[in-house]
């Protein structure tokens, strides 16, 4: 009897201790986000039984801004170019800022394909490495096309954004932005030109005369002795009925006397037409102003050309 009392009371102390330990659980689970709860001067602070110490309630969770935890993102990164997943994303965005230009700007006078200032674009190895990318021959020829035609825009009607274009596509050294100033005669009033052809090298000081003329410091008779090389040394003269009106004073090095005597031919024409600018039709008509760039090529020490075999020995 005294046993099941033992018992029966050893139930009812662990009953009474699961009961107020499962009061202390809820105050111990974290609060749902967005619901504080709130302790009033009234709730007994809770212990725990084993310890003795009293159990802390957990901290409120903080107010939601909606208006900034919620802002729309997008699901993956999005590329600054349009052209990105391209094979040549730079060169793709140039052509349609191009394109866009010439769209912008189609109403716009222009000129005559063969009006239009003349302009030194990239060559395809330089807008390579401007762009970085290995651009194939045909993309980049249409894309100078595109710029042919945005310069063709009459020069004084050239929007800012399409000259500034332009020249970022100029390579440095423009040759046709660097005009030269035109040759004009000294303090003596001589002209001097120079003249070249295969070998030979020619330098001319033209002044008004009567027709003398020295060839390194010899007469035209001793320096050429064939009426057919004195003729075409002098014929932009002859042609312009001249022969009487100017002096010259040539020095020629170098080549045959084929060579020095068309050298002359073109350094007395360059003369002339300081003197006489309007003379330039009628000198290029005669064709003493035409430049042959044909140079004789220096054979190696040593070298045997391979003789061609005649067309019947193949088989």
């Amino acid at each position: 009897m005294a046993r099941s009392m033992s018992n029966g009371l050893v139930q009812a102390m662990q009953s009474l201790r699961l009961s107020s330990h499962r009061s202390v659980i809820p105050s111990l689970r974290s609060p749902v986000r967005g619901y504080a709860t709130e302790t009033t001067q009234d709730t007994p602070v809770q212990s725990d039984p084993a310890t003795e110490l009293p159990i802390q309630a957990a901290p409120a969770a903080p107010e939601i801004d909606f208006s900034t935890n919620f802002i729309r993102s997008p699901a993956r990164i999005v590329p600054a170019s349009p052209s990105y997943f391209s094979g040549n994303p730079r060169f793709v965005d140039h052509v349609l800022n191009l394109e866009s230009l010439q769209a912008r700007y189609a109403a716009l006078p222009i000129l005559p394909a063969g009006e239009a200032p003349r302009m030194a674009w990239f060559k395809l190895k330089q807008f390579r490495e401007y762009v970085g990318e290995q651009v194939p021959v045909k993309k980049y020829k249409s894309l100078v096309k595109i710029l042919q035609r945005l310069n063709r825009i009459q020069p004084d009607m050239v929007p800012g954004e399409v000259r500034s274009v332009l020249d970022s596509f100029l390579r440095p050294g423009n040759p046709y932005a660097q005009t030269r100033e035109p040759p004009e005669l000294d303090e003596n009033g001589r002209a001097r030109a120079k003249g070249k052809r295969k070998e030979s090298k020619a330098v001319v000081h033209l002044v008004e005369g009567e027709g003398e003329v020295l060839v390194n410091g010899k007469s035209i008779v001793e320096a050429f002795p064939r009426v057919h090389d004195r003729e075409s040394a002098l014929w932009a003269l002859r042609s312009t009925q001249r022969m009487d009106k100017y002096n010259v004073w040539v020095t020629v090095r170098g080549g045959g006397v084929t060579g020095q005597t068309e050298a002359v031919t073109l350094a007395i024409a360059r003369a002339l037409m300081v003197h006489e600018p309007g003379l330039k039709p009628v000198l290029r008509r005669a064709g003493v102003i035409t430049v042959d760039a044909r140079r004789v090529e220096r054979k190696k020490p040593g070298h045997v050309k391979a003789r061609k075999m005649p067309a019947w020995v193949k088989r």
